[in-house]
C-alpha cells in the first residue's frame, strides 16, 4: 500500500496516509517518510487513548488518493462507525 502510494506521489497524484498501522514497526514507519499522513482523531474508552481514523479531516483535506490500512478492524466504541470499512464507505461516497 504505501510502495503504491508513493509510486503515485511520484508520479504527481496527491496522496495522503489516511490511516497506517504500523503496530511501532521501524521499518513501516521509515516507509511512511516522504508522504502525508493525517493525523488521527482521539477516542477514549475505559480509561485510554485510542487513535482512529479522521474522516473529517481527510475530507477537509480533498487528497486525490487516500490510503487506509487494515479494513476490516473494528473502531473504538465511541466512533462514528463500527468498522473501518464503513470509513472508508464514507470517504468515497464524499471523494467521488
Amino acid at each position: 500500500m504505501l510502495a503504491e502510494g508513493k509510486r503515485l506521489a511520484a508520479l504527481g497524484v496527491d496522496v495522503v496516509v489516511a490511516l497506517a498501522e504500523t503496530h511501532g514497526r521501524r521499518a513501516l514507519d521509515e516507509e511512511l517518510g516522504g508522504l502525508e499522513v493525517i493525523p488521527r482523531r482521539s477516542i477514549a474508552y475505559r480509561g485510554t487513548s485510542f487513535g482512529e481514523l479522521e474522516v473529517d479531516a481527510v475530507l477537509a483535506r480533498g487528497p486525490a488518493v487516500a490510503l487506509v490500512d487494515e479494513l476490516a478492524a473494528s473502531n473504538v466504541p465511541g466512533s462514528r462507525r463500527d468498522k473501518r470499512w464503513q470509513d472508508v464507505c464514507s470517504l468515497q461516497a464524499s471523494m467521488s
